[in-house]
Parts: structure tokens; sequence; C-alpha cells
């Protein structure tokens, strides 16, 4: 006789099996609710956890989690997760990075409301190996009283380039030095289980992490993923860095 835990696996297979791009864990719980309503929640969860143990463990080799919370079948996975390039004449070479500094300065502007003010910047602008922001904004906000909040500088690193993930996490960790907030930007049809890695490290370092169409410049389609965290940069270093790029500061201050 098949017990309830059997049933419910049986379901996740059948699941999966008509999901060649994989599963989420909560879609997963939903579907197979829905499917087998007669059965308990809890008890959907707690099958579908001793299933993951299965698979952590090795003893199920058919299913993989290639990143948390995703659930795909083996046969599926070479061919959903390769890196996407692009094949058609249209390249991304045709599309350069510089092209979405404007639009994700208006972005942090008008939409994510993180700077008052946000230019583009990039090139060598500040003369060393540690980088120079893509895009630098300023938040101000005066009027509110007697006392003022202090002037927040936030810097963004826009990446096209998805081979150079852990350089662009790299570059956007060395602007914490002169920013509050710093602000990571990268191609949405980049690896999925490499976004979740650098997620997971910009929640840590707490850099602002956020998505974009990499083949649209007139619609970058940018998705916040997080939200960056306020911290107090080391001023020697952001007295340094302003003196250095005075003429395009004068339109953040």
């Amino acid at each position: 006789m098949t017990t309830q835990r059997e049933k419910i696996i049986k379901k996740v297979y059948e699941i999966l099996d008509n999901k060649p791009k994989g599963i989420r864990y909560a879609d997963l719980i939903r579907e197979i609710n829905n499917e087998l309503p007669e059965v308990n929640v809890n008890a959907i969860h707690g099958t579908v956890w001793f299933f993951k143990q299965k698979i952590d463990k090795g003893e199920i080799d058919d299913v993989v989690r290639p990143e948390k919370g995703l659930y795909i079948l083996k046969k599926y996975f070479g061919k959903t997760f390769v890196s996407k390039i692009s094949s058609s004449p249209f390249s991304i070479e045709k599309i350069k990075e510089e092209d979405f500094y404007n639009p994700f300065a208006n972005y942090l502007v008008n939409e994510l409301e993180e700077c008052t003010k946000a230019i583009p910047l990039g090139g060598n602008k500040f003369q060393d190996k540690w980088g120079t922001p893509d895009v630098v904004g300023t938040y101000k906000i005066f009027g509110l009283g007697h006392i003022q909040p202090p002037i927040e500088i936030i810097s963004g690193e826009i990446k096209t380039d998805t081979g150079q993930l852990i350089t662009a996490f790299g570059q956007a960790c060395s602007y914490k030095l002169f920013s509050h907030k710093v602000y990571l930007v990268i191609p949405k049809d980049a690896n999925g289980a490499d976004i979740k890695r650098v997620e997971s490290l910009c929640l840590k370092f707490g850099i602002g992490l956020i998505l974009f169409n990499r083949r649209n410049k007139e619609n970058p389609e940018f998705e916040i993923l997080t939200r960056a965290i306020k911290n107090d940069p080391d001023y020697f270093y952001l007295n340094k860095y302003l003196r250095l790029i005075e003429d395009e500061a004068k339109e953040l201050f």
C-alpha cells in the first residue's frame, strides 16, 4: 500500500517532469497542495524537506538543487544552467557598458529614490587601481528642521560581462571606502547560480544588487534584489576622490 510520503514524492517527480527550468520551493508546495488537496499542507512541507535532505546527502541523484530553493530534474539541468551566449547577429558588444550609465543614474533618482542627484562617471577619474564608480550620486534633504541630515554619497558599478561578476563585486566592495551606499548592477541573464552567490555576498557586505537587461539600452528593466545598507565612509578617501572630480561634483552638490 502506498504511504502518504510516497504519494507526495511521486507527485514531486510528476511536477518536476513538467518543469524543464525547475521550480521554486514555494511554488512546488503550492502545486502539490493543489494536486493533492486531501493531504495536510504540513505533511507536504515535511516530505519536501525530507526529499531535500536526501538530495543534499546524495541519496537522490536524479534531482539537483543548483541554488537555494530551486529543484530541477538532472536530465534538464545541463540544458538550463549554462551560460546564455547569444548566437544571433546581434551581440552584446554592440551595446557598450557606458550606454547604461545614464539610465541607471535616472533609475537611482526617479525609481529607487536613493539619490536626489546622480551622474555617469566611469573611466579612470580616480586615477588608481581601485577603480572609479560608473555612476555616482548624492542624497540630501534640506528644510527638515534645525538639524540637517548629512549628505550621502551613493556609488554604482555596472557590468555587462557575465564572466566578470566576481571582479565587479570586488570593485563594488572597494567603493564602500568612500561611499555611504553602493549598488552592483549585473545582467539578469547571467547564470542563475552565479546570481544567487553574488546576492548572498551582497547581503553579507551590505551592497545593493540590481539586475538589468543588457540587451536593451533603451529599456534596461532594472530590477532590485537587495537594498544597499548605509555605512560611514572613510572621509579622508571621500574628500580625496571628490577633489579629483571637482567639475563633475558641482552637479551633485
